[in-house]
């Protein structure tokens, strides 16, 4: 026992020597590499917008290409290290397979992904509704998609759950129509209603007469006679426009003396004798 410890202690400036450098190899190939592979994705996505390809696909091009690298990186690393990388590999297959299984969700936001790419829904900026939830895209990732609200909050939805589901796009058309239930009371002149609404029309110039404006009665509640009241404007003037004509229309009704009722309901009481 005795001359084994002294052995091995002779051999440790060896074995330091040896696998210590073997070791210094391997972390400065893993950061080296890493640091590589980061620099040339980034180097791929300015070409590839410099080329004027969609930011979308650019930057899914760029993340894709990273975790590639990345992972040729941690196989060469562990090279310098004396593990067989060719059994190595096929150690990897075998487990991604049985890993594949188990993360079947995973290997569907990959493939939705893919999907998102392919067929462009929507691209970055965009404003939608997808996944249960809505906001602007700021990132299309393998795995996931990243939306930003309206009032700063950052929402990380998986990519299976964005397509599979119903995606509305606010952004791809450059005009949208607002539209607006305006409900007047039963005494109303209707004339009247109709000619402070069209004024209203008039007034805002962000408004796109030429696309059509729509006041006509839509519905005889039961407490108020409802007008539709439709217009076109540009996709970035949507809620601007839309909010100035809910208050226009109520200034401008109570200056017409023009009523807007609330929900009512009339009572007869009958008496018995």
């Amino acid at each position: 026992m005795q001359d084994n410890i002294e052995q091995l202690l002779a051999r440790l400036p060896e074995i330091i020597t040896t696998y210590g450098l073997k070791i210094l190899l391997a972390l400065a190939v893993f950061f080296i590499g890493k640091w590589i592979a980061k620099s040339l994705a980034n180097l791929l996505f300015k070409a590839l917008t410099a080329k004027g390809v969609d930011k979308t696909v650019a930057n899914f091009t760029k993340n894709l290409s990273y975790y590639v690298l990345f992972t040729m990186v941690v196989i060469a690393a562990l090279g310098q290290l004396g593990i067989q990388t060719a059994s190595f590999v096929a150690i990897i297959g075998a487990a991604g397979l049985a890993v594949g299984f188990a993360l079947q969700g995973s290997l569907a936001n990959f493939a939705s992904g893919v999907l998102l790419i392919l067929f462009r829904p929507f691209k970055l900026g965009d404003f939608v509704e997808a996944g249960g939830t809505a906001g602007v895209v700021a990132d299309i990732s393998i795995f996931s998609t990243v939306l930003k609200t309206p009032d700063n909050k950052t929402i990380i939805v998986s990519n299976s759950s964005v397509m599979g589901g119903n995606i509305t796009n606010y952004s791809t058309e450059q005009q949208r129509r607002v539209d607006i239930t305006v409900g007047v009371s039963y005494n109303a002149n209707l004339d009247k209603v109709r000619n402070e609404l069209q004024a209203i029309t008039a007034a805002d110039k962000r408004i796109m007469v030429e696309l059509g404006v729509t006041v006509a009665v839509a519905e005889l509640a039961d407490s108020s006679v409802n007008f539709a009241y439709r217009v076109w404007v540009k996709t970035e003037d949507y809620w601007p426009v839309f909010f100035d004509l809910n208050e226009q229309i109520k200034r401008r009704f109570d200056a017409a003396d023009i009523e807007i009722p609330f929900p009512q309901m009339d009572v007869h009481l009958t008496k018995q004798s």
